[in-house]
């Protein structure tokens, strides 16, 4: 590109932002991020492995946690996770209405002290970036971290 195409690209881009006189609408903004999320976690698989603190031999065991549909809800930041959760003896399929927060552009699924049918009180967060998920979860007296891949099925 030469300078003079360069230089006019720049004042286009620049320009555009100065005239339009006002700043992106935070609405606006939050919706292509809510059926960003929506799209990528339904059908999504996190395939990985958990820690527990508590325990001596501090090896992670294997889990992984189907998300066969996810559903925005009408309050901010909650959505309808419908899951198949396998860890240990578990295997469970459940619809679990939570929070993603964003830390910038980066999704955390928030539990606090959620009751999941059949399972029990839990608590986490969990991070997701670039085709991988990372995080901190709770459950009664133990807790632990978690750690894979996000694999879309």
């Amino acid at each position: 590109m030469n300078k003079m195409r360069w230089l006019i690209w720049i004042g286009l881009v620049l320009g555009s932002g100065i005239t339009s006189g006002h700043a992106a609408d935070p609405a606006t903004e939050e919706a292509p991020r809510e059926e960003r999320i929506v799209k990528y976690l339904s059908g999504a698989k996190f395939v990985g492995r958990y820690t527990t603190d508590r325990e001596d031999s501090g090896a992670a065991k294997p889990e992984t946690y189907t998300i066969s549909k996810v559903e925005k809800l009408p309050e901010a930041n909650r959505y309808r996770l419908t899951s198949r959760i396998q860890y240990g003896e578990t295997d469970s399929e459940v619809p679990i209405d939570l929070e993603i927060l964003w830390s910038g552009n980066t999704p955390v699924i928030t539990l606090d002290n959620l009751f999941i049918p059949g399972m029990g009180r839990f608590s986490a967060r969990v991070l997701i970036h670039e085709g991988r998920y990372s995080g901190t979860w709770a459950h009664d007296e133990k807790g632990g971290h978690l750690f894979g891949r996000v694999v879309k099925e």
